[in-house]
C-alpha cells in the first residue's frame, strides 16, 4: 500500500481516506493544514492511480489498513477519516476492529445496497470506459462532481490511470456495501457527515451509521453535495475535526 505523509513523525497519527476515482490530493489541503501539530497519513486507495495493487473488495482493504496501523503504528492511532468509498473503508475497519482509533470522521459513507445500479456497473462502463481518458468527458464528469476548479488536472490525471477493471470493482463494491453488526462494538467517538444536498441514500445512510456506533454525532451540512466538506471546505473540515478532538 502506498501512502503520502505530511508534517512530523510523533504519536499523533491521522489517517485520511480519500473516494473512489480520486487520490490522496482528496485531503491535501486538509493535511497541509494540520501538518504541523500531528502526523498526517493518506493511503492511495488500491486500484486508483498510484496504487500498487488492483482493487479486491472493501474488506480486503480494511485488513490491509488496520496490518498497516499494527505494523507501524503499535496498532493505534489518534484519528481516521474517510470521504465516500474511503468513509466505507473506515466504517470496516471499525467493525474490524473496534479500538484502532479514538476518534473517526465518517463523510458521506453509502451503507444501503443498490443492487440494480451495481449490475448495471459492468455493461455501461464497457462502453464508455474509452471516454474517460477524453479531457472534454471528464470535464463534464468533474462539473457533476462539484470539486473546485483548481482539482480539475489532479483529477484528470489520475481517473485516466484508473483501468476498466478496477474502476469496474470499486464502483461494484461502492454500491455493493452493508455496514457489518460489529460496528456496534466501536469504541471510537465519531462523527458522520452528509452533505444537505445528497441523495437521500446518502443522508438514510448516514443516520444507519450514526445509530449503529454508540459514541457518534451526526451532522448534515446545509447546501453541501457529497465530498464537498473535505474537498472544497479545508479549514472546515480542520475546524470539525480539532473540535471532535477537543470536546
Amino acid at each position: 500500500m502506498n501512502v503520502v505523509e505530511y508534517g512530523t513523525e510523533n504519536s499523533h497519527v491521522i489517517i485520511l481516506l480519500h473516494g473512489g476515482g480520486l487520490s490522496w490530493w482528496n485531503h491535501k489541503e486538509v493535511a497541509e493544514r494540520l501538518a504541523d501539530r500531528f502526523h498526517i497519513v493518506m493511503p492511495i486507495l488500491n486500484g486508483h492511480a498510484g496504487s500498487n495493487a488492483p482493487f479486491h473488495s472493501i474488506e480486503d482493504h480494511a485488513k490491509e489498513i488496520i496490518s498497516y496501523v499494527d505494523k507501524n503504528f503499535g496498532g493505534h492511532i489518534l484519528l481516521i477519516g474517510g470521504l465516500s468509498l474511503g468513509g466505507q473503508v473506515l466504517v470496516e475497519i471499525l467493525s474490524q476492529r473496534d479500538d484502532i482509533c479514538k476518534y473517526a470522521m465518517i463523510e458521506s459513507a453509502l451503507v444501503m445496497p443498490m443492487r440494480l445500479t451495481a449490475a448495471l456497473i459492468e455493461p455501461a462502463y464497457d462502453m464508455c470506459y474509452p471516454l474517460i481518458k477524453k479531457r472534454w468527458f471528464a470535464k463534464l464528469q468533474f462539473k457533476a462532481l462539484h470539486m473546485k476548479a483548481e482539482l480539475f488536472e489532479d483529477y484528470y490525471a489520475d481517473t485516466a490511470k484508473i483501468s476498466k477493471e478496477d474502476m469496474i470493482a470499486f464502483l461494484k463494491a461502492n454500491v455493493g456495501y452493508c455496514i457489518k453488526d460489529t460496528i456496534v462494538n466501536c469504541k471510537a467517538k465519531t462523527l458522520v457527515i452528509v452533505g444537505g444536498k445528497e441523495r437521500s441514500v446518502m443522508k438514510r445512510s448516514a443516520k444507519i451509521i450514526a445509530d449503529a456506533l454508540p459514541t457518534s454525532r451526526m451532522e448534515m451540512i446545509p447546501n453541501y453535495y457529497h465530498g464537498d466538506l473535505s474537498i472544497n471546505h479545508s479549514e472546515e473540515y480542520v475546524e470539525k475535526l480539532l473540535n471532535l478532538i477537543c470536546t
